[in-house]
């Protein structure tokens, strides 16, 4: 089932196009990664998508109807966004962050009901976090501040979450904390999980459907075992990978890889490589 889709969507900034004539379904109730080296549109297309940016031309369709003409405050009702590096007020407190999860279901003075006391909760609940309610956020760990952004994004009630790199700054442990806890919002509540992810491995563990992007054109989308091929990571990567299979997961993952030879190799490509593959300083 698919309720949220583009047709042929044009994505740029000013006469730059990022994104072109991309049309594609995104699996409803499951979880997909969108891969891609930096610069080919991957936190552009989320961005047009949940409406932060405008978009040239084409149709972000949900539930059979354009975005574009929808209110905003019901749009917040059905999709959520994490962006790259959220940032907030200094000084406040996890509950009063989450808190302003609840703003597309206020009314009147904006004040918050009982019932809005009772999803913050859960949500700070559901993600570990309800011990922290009373701290303020600029005192957790990436971690525990990366929970939080997504206890906010709970507290909307939402059936889609997008993220823009949520790993991104955490060491090992911590991202695997965080992709444990989005798969286990999937799994249980059944949250439509749109993220980007930049380690090849994380995306084909946790996704259910892969978008590989290229230049702001899809490449190939499909399930892991259809985009995690040595054929399509050439084309998009520009690398010559061995694919094995992950001895816990059974999914197909990068074993290791080699820079094509005779062709562009500069700086950028190759930074954009080793963070694909989970490689950092």
């Amino acid at each position: 089932m698919v309720r949220l889709c583009t047709d042929e969507l044009n994505i740029g900034y000013g006469d730059r196009l990022i994104v072109k004539d991309l049309s594609v379904d995104l699996p409803d109730k499951k979880i997909t990664t969108i891969i891609g080296s930096n610069g080919c549109g991957k936190s552009t297309l989320l961005k047009a998508i949940t409406r932060i940016i405008p978009h040239h031309s084409g149709n972000v369709l949900l539930d059979g109807e354009n975005i574009s003409k929808g209110n905003t405050k019901e749009l917040a009702k059905k999709m959520a966004i994490l962006p790259q590096t959220p940032e907030s007020a200094s000084g406040l407190t996890v509950g009063e962050l989450v808190s302003y999860g609840r703003f597309p279901h206020q009314k009147g003075m904006g004040r918050l009901t009982k019932k809005d006391y009772e999803v913050i909760n859960w949500a700070l609940e559901v993600t570990g976090t309800l011990e922290f309610k009373y701290r303020e956020v600029d005192a957790l760990s990436g971690g525990q501040r990366q929970r939080v952004w997504i206890a906010m994004a709970l507290a909307q009630e939402t059936d889609i979450i997008f993220l823009d790199e949520p790993t991104t700054y955490l060491d090992m442990a911590h991202q695997l904390e965080v992709l444990e806890l989005l798969q286990k919002l999937n799994l249980e509540q059944e949250r439509t999980i749109v993220m980007v992810l930049h380690d090849l491995n994380q995306a084909a563990r946790f996704a259910d459907y892969i978008v590989a992007l290229k230049e702001g054109e899809i490449v190939k989308s499909g399930s892991c075992e259809e985009v995690i091929t040595r054929d399509v990571l050439k084309k998009v990567f520009h690398i010559d990978a061995e694919i094995g299979r992950d001895p816990r997961t059974n999914k197909p993952m990068c074993i290791t890889y080699n820079l094509l030879k005779g062709e562009d190799q500069h700086e950028k490509m190759a930074h954009s490589i080793y963070s694909a593959v989970g490689v950092t300083g």
